[in-house]
């Protein structure tokens, strides 16, 4: 069954049958949600493959889990949030993986990338994923996600300080890189 997925507002029924775990209605809220949450997925790894690796666990919980979705709430939002819990489980798990992120990037994350943008979307990325891992991890739950210094401390077991201090350095960083790349003017 073929079902559309307008951009303002899912369909009732295909809300409805990814209640009732119906394969036709998960896929068309993966083909619509794909797209979007690739983008956050990237910000928290350091290889596509990694990123798809966190959006398919992520949409293997938003499925199993789709009965306690709320729909007075935002589809878009309970969705990216799962996608981010994944990445930040990631995380913890595995210390050592890197993670992406830029306050630029928040643009791009909401609108669409023209062909041009592309390439500096790219070297933005790379800049990012050069950061050490905690910054990296810290300036990706602060500015993308909104969470706050406190929250950050408690996902990842750190004071809410050591949360402040590692993004101030880790946008001095990233400053820096993108002076060097010509792709940050002051």
């Amino acid at each position: 069954m073929d079902i559309s997925v307008s951009k303002s507002n899912l369909a009732s029924e295909v809300i409805e049958g990814c209640q009732a775990k119906k394969r036709w209605a998960q896929k068309a809220i993966y083909e619509f949600y794909y797209p979007k949450m690739i983008g956050t997925s990237l910000r928290y790894s350091n290889t596509r493959d990694q990123a798809r690796d966190i959006l398919h666990e992520a949409f293997i919980k938003v499925f199993n889990n789709f009965e306690s979705y709320n729909s007075n709430r935002s589809l878009d939002t309970w969705i990216r949030r799962i996608v981010v819990n994944t990445a930040i489980d990631q995380f913890r798990r595995n210390k050592t993986r890197r993670t992406a992120d830029l306050h630029e990037m928040a643009l791009l994350h909401q609108h669409q990338v023209s062909a041009e943008n592309q390439s500096a979307e790219e070297e933005i990325l790379e800049c990012v994923q050069a950061l050490p891992n905690k910054m990296r991890t810290i300036f990706n739950l602060y500015v993308m996600e909104g969470y706050k210094h406190d929250e950050i401390g408690e996902f990842l077991g750190i004071k809410a300080s050591t949360s402040r201090s590692a993004l101030v350095k880790a946008r001095a960083h990233l400053r820096k890189m993108l002076k060097e790349k010509g792709l940050y003017h002051e």
